[in-house]
């Protein structure tokens, strides 16, 4: 029998963590994160990483596992976040995978596509092109050749754009593609997969309140903190949002209003993206966070309660 294994997946800010915190009141369980920025020490307040005492009340595993100047890919994510499901299993602990990047939680359920190997040549070329026209025209490449793959990514990450197009321009194949060819041919888990999403104005207030939250409890002096343990703006993990808006701050390129209506404006384009992603999943059953006792009955009836 393949082992069980709750997602509770959606946009940032709708409510995935304390739909997880709420079903672990009752249920012996443990929260695999599949977020890109929680894997990352020091960075706390903006990638919204569950408070310590909740993570002392509920085994949490992949928060802190690298150092933010530390590289980190989806392959290794697929295979930690697995080692960490098998320990879970192992206590008879039920594994509640919570997040809202979907190419973890893509790969995580169905394994890796073997992909063209890096090219360092190639990928010069892209980094060249990107310091003489800007990040902005090679994303506008890429979203020519592959829309999926843009709007998964986003303007700004510049590591997985070159590689999406890096991909296509080795293979004459898009890097979505061959992610659809892959499919779900390995997946180890009997898969429970549960959205959390609320109302479209809903969700943007709640993001305008999860900005301006951050904002006012420290975010510009957890970048601080950041600087003085030597870790540079540039860095990929730096570029996140929240980080990247509280660097130009820091730099006088902005003041803090105007920073702070960037982040919001960019974490709600974020949150379509992730929407768009999710919805394209098969087999995602979507909920209100506000149904926690319906959820609870979903998650009852798939593990046999």
């Amino acid at each position: 029998m393949k082992q069980k294994v709750i997602i509770i997946a959606g946009p940032t800010a709708s409510g995935k963590t304390a739909v997880a915190l709420a079903l672990a009141r009752n249920r012996k369980v443990a929260i695999v994160s599949a977020d890109s920025v929680q894997i990352y020490r020091f960075m706390d307040i903006g990638s919204a990483k569950p408070h310590i005492s909740e993570r002392e009340n509920v085994p949490h595993f992949m928060i802190d596992i690298r150092f933010p100047d530390q590289y980190f890919s989806a392959g290794d994510f697929v295979i930690e976040a697995r080692n960490a499901i098998t320990k879970i299993a192992e206590k008879s602990v039920v594994p509640l995978v919570v997040g809202g990047t979907g190419l973890y939680i893509r790969l995580l359920r169905g394994g890796i596509a073997k992909l063209p190997k890096a090219d360092p040549i190639l990928r010069r070329k892209f980094r060249d092109i990107q310091e003489k026209e800007g990040i902005e025209f090679l994303f506008h490449r890429l979203k020519a050749i592959d829309p999926l793959a843009a709007q998964s990514v986003g303007p700004h990450n510049s590591v997985r754009i070159i590689r999406a197009l890096e991909v296509f321009e080795l293979s004459g194949k898009s890097i979505t593609k061959f992610h659809e060819e892959h499919a779900l041919k390995d997946c180890p888990y009997e898969i429970l997969y549960l959205g959390i999403n609320s109302e479209r104005q809903k969700l943007y207030h709640l993001i305008d309140t999860r900005v301006d939250h951050m904002m006012h409890n420290g975010l510009l002096d957890e970048v601080r903190d950041l600087y003085r343990r030597g870790y540079d703006r540039n860095l990929k993990s730096m570029q996140s949002i929240g980080y990247r808006h509280a660097a130009m701050v820091l730099s006088g390129e902005t003041d803090l209003q105007e920073a702070t209506s960037r982040m919001k404006k960019d974490t709600r384009n974020y949150a379509k993206r992730q929407l768009t992603w999710f919805r394209s999943e098969p087999d995602v059953r979507w909920f209100d966070p506000q149904e926690i006792s319906t959820i609870g009955v979903e998650v009852d009836n798939f593990l046999g309660h």
